[in-house]
């Protein structure tokens, strides 16, 4: 896959394009995705994506910025997994945001050379949000380019949406989201040390702390799968600040069932599956590590029931790259 970053000229020949922030990746950007594919292998040419980063209400409302559940390496990744030829990164900055309209479909005519355009219901561009699907007919027509408009994805009855899939991760309903995005929450981060508090209990983790920019589940204990150098190992994480032992910073923080090794320096991403507790104050540390030893045989109760659907529960991360050790 060809990533280019507001120089586009290293991009050859005509491509199928779409055009969005893509936070969260979720299964209606996955449905324009697929339409991508299937019409660029129609005609020939490249599947491409057009994105932006920083999101643009971290520019222009940064105080209301949403915090972003596929950051762009994580994006990136999944996009080649997913078979995208070319990704133009458009920086977004103040100047971006001031543009007309026309001004940004010529940038991609001169640099992408799209045959056909694919875009949501809703698409809007532009300074002011003034282009809309309307104004986009109107300019691919006069330039014989096809536009495709792909009516809201449902599930469950409602529109799939990027605040709908964080409502529910802030409030740690990880399993729902799963239906939303079409695999689970991930999170990743390089593993760093800690206070070797989890060593001390006898049940060593791994921690990663994640960016401030990214979203993460509510407080509490999930079954996650604990992935690197692709292979996916079943885990046991708790989100938090760890309050029975003063915690300040909000840690990542996971036990890798069955696996002992030292991880320190490694990408970390950790796929959050199910919810077990909410993050408590114990009483003393052997009260943690009782109840620590209790959130272990649970999570080893849940892959004992589940672990033959992960590959579907997986949905869009690697299937094929990844192996997955059960318990």
């Amino acid at each position: 896959m060809l990533v280019v970053r507001d120089d586009f000229s290293a991009v050859e020949g005509s491509t199928v394009l779409t055009v969005g922030k893509f936070d969260g990746l979720h299964v209606g950007h996955q449905a324009l995705i697929r339409l991508v594919k299937e019409r660029a292998k129609a005609l020939g040419i490249q599947a491409g994506l057009v994105t932006f980063d920083p999101h643009p209400a971290a520019v222009l409302r940064p105080e209301h910025a949403p915090p972003l559940i596929t950051p762009l390496p994580d994006k990136l990744r999944l996009l080649e997994t997913w078979g995208m030829d070319v990704v133009a990164v458009v920086t977004f900055s103040r100047h971006v945001a001031e543009m007309k309209a026309a001004e940004f479909l010529e940038l991609l005519w001169r640099g992408l050379r799209p045959q056909e355009l694919i875009v949501g219901h809703d698409f809007r561009f532009g300074h002011r949000r003034e282009g809309d699907v309307q104004l986009l007919r109107a300019w691919a027509a006069d330039r014989g380019v096809a536009v495709h408009v792909l009516a809201p994805v449902l599930v469950n009855g409602e529109r799939v949406s990027g605040s709908r899939i964080r409502a529910l991760i802030a409030e740690g309903r990880v399993e729902e989201a799963v239906p939303l995005l079409g695999r689970p929450l991930s999170v990743t981060g390089p593993v760093v040390e800690g206070d070797q508090r989890g060593r001390q209990l006898g049940v060593p983790t791994a921690n990663i702390v994640p960016s401030q920019a990214q979203v993460v589940p509510a407080n509490g204990v999930y079954v996650t799968l604990v992935e690197w150098d692709g292979a996916c190992r079943p885990g046991v994480t708790n989100v938090g600040v760890r309050p029975t032992v003063d915690g300040s910073c909000l840690q990542v923080e996971s036990h890798v069932l069955g696996w002992e090794g030292n991880l320190y320096g490694v990408l970390l991403t950790v796929h959050f599956l199910h919810r077990l507790r909410g993050e408590r104050k114990f009483p003393s540390v052997a009260d943690l590590a009782q109840h620590i030893k209790r959130d272990i045989a649970a999570a080893q109760e849940w892959f004992a029931l589940h672990g033959r659907d992960l590959s579907d529960r997986l949905g869009a991360v690697e299937q094929g790259h990844n192996t997955i050790y059960l318990p």
